[in-house]
């Protein structure tokens, strides 16, 4: 037997990148959310915001240190949202979240490791307009990529 190790596959240079949150699609962030961050010793302001360009509700769970991933709650706003259908099937956790300086790189890095981007970059209502961009990857892992920028309090 050999001890030789295969060879590693050629690298590809990625950007730094910051865990931001972990989504979750729920049937209804009212009545889901205060459980949700009793369960998690969090806290959650009662704030949802409706984002026209998405199709969705989103809700904001915080931990009590503010460098902490946060979870957000996704709640389809109409039947037609993009997240309608993961509902039917039960919802729960959906997507991955992370904070990138710059989105275009990290969709071409995306796309040179075999992620397909299922949804342009566009602006975000629970992020000021800042951008996100959507990828799953080719191990059917939906990730979500935030442009980096000046957040508000609690984000």
């Amino acid at each position: 037997m050999s001890n030789a190790r295969p060879s590693a596959p050629p690298t590809v240079e990625c950007q730094a990148r910051r865990l931001h949150h972990v989504g979750f699609v729920v049937d209804n962030i009212e009545t889901v959310a205060e459980r949700f961050a009793k369960s998690l010793g969090a806290e959650w302001d009662g704030k949802i915001t409706f984002d026209p360009l998405q199709g969705v509700k989103v809700s904001f769970i915080w931990g009590s240190d503010s460098a902490a991933t946060s979870i957000e709650l996704v709640e389809p706003a109409a039947t037609d949202s993009p997240v309608s259908r993961f509902l039917e099937r039960g919802g729960g956790l959906h997507h991955v979240c992370y904070e990138v300086e710059n989105l275009e790189e990290e969709l071409n890095y995306s796309r040179k490791v075999g992620g397909v981007v299922v949804r342009q970059p566009l602006p975000a209502a629970a992020f000021g307009g800042r951008r996100i961009a959507w990828v799953i990857t080719r191990d059917k892992l939906v990730v979500e990529f935030l442009e980096a920028g000046l957040e508000s309090p609690g984000q």
